[in-house]
Order: C-alpha cells, then sequence, then structure tokens
C-alpha cells in the first residue's frame, strides 16, 4: 500500500501567487525525487467552524486562504528516501522568513492509507 505526506496551512492572498510559483516547483523536485503524486488545492468551501475546521486548525486570518495538500508515495520506505533527497535538493533551500506563508501554522504528518480505491 502506498504512504502519504499531508499538509494543511494557510497563506495570505496577496502571497498566493508567489506560493503558487514555489508549490509548482516543489512539487516537480518532489516528482523527480521519486514521488508518485503531489497535489496542491486552495479552499474553495471551507467554512470557519464553531468548534473545529480547516481555518481554525491553522489559525487562518480573514485575508489568507486554506491550502490542503499532499504527496503520496510508494510505501514508508520510499517516503523517506524521497524525503532525504528532497531535503537535501539545493534548489528547495529557501529563506524561510521569506517565505509566502507562515511555516509555524502549518500542520503535517505522514499517514498510511488503510483503504485505497
Amino acid at each position: 500500500m502506498s504512504y502519504v505526506d499531508g499538509f494543511v496551512l494557510a497563506v495570505p492572498k496577496a502571497s498566493l501567487d508567489a506560493y503558487k510559483k514555489m508549490a509548482e516547483n516543489a512539487g516537480a523536485i518532489w516528482m523527480e525525487h521519486g514521488a508518485l503524486a503531489y497535489v496542491e488545492c486552495t479552499g474553495d468551501d471551507v467554512p470557519y467552524g464553531e468548534l473545529t475546521s480547516f481555518p481554525r486548525a491553522v489559525q487562518a486570518k480573514e485575508d489568507e486562504v486554506v491550502i490542503f495538500s499532499w504527496v503520496v508515495y510508494e510505501s514508508r520506505q520510499s517516503r523517506d528516501a524521497v524525503m532525504a533527497k528532497v531535503m537535501a535538493d539545493e534548489r528547495l533551500k529557501m529563506d524561510w522568513s521569506a517565505m509566502p506563508f507562515d511555516g509555524k501554522r502549518m500542520i503535517f504528518g505522514g499517514f498510511q492509507p488503510f483503504v485505497e480505491l
């Protein structure tokens, strides 16, 4: 079965084009190093929930859009190998203070699928 890394973050609407450019570059690099799929989505129907929601989870502000992303790998072992190559790739060395989003509010994790149709 495959393995999935998932991400949720908030991007200021004014920085969305810069984020999209960064994501396209990152996605190409992830795929080059062995990811099976790389997907970035902007929130289109993500209401602010009373108790929980995507916007609450990343403390999205009025002028921000929620981004939901995932990367698919062949396996956990493959993910670990791909991630090591991605993190060592000089093309992704960036100044975190200049990123088009607040990385401290990003949620991420690795997931083992139990249903794949």
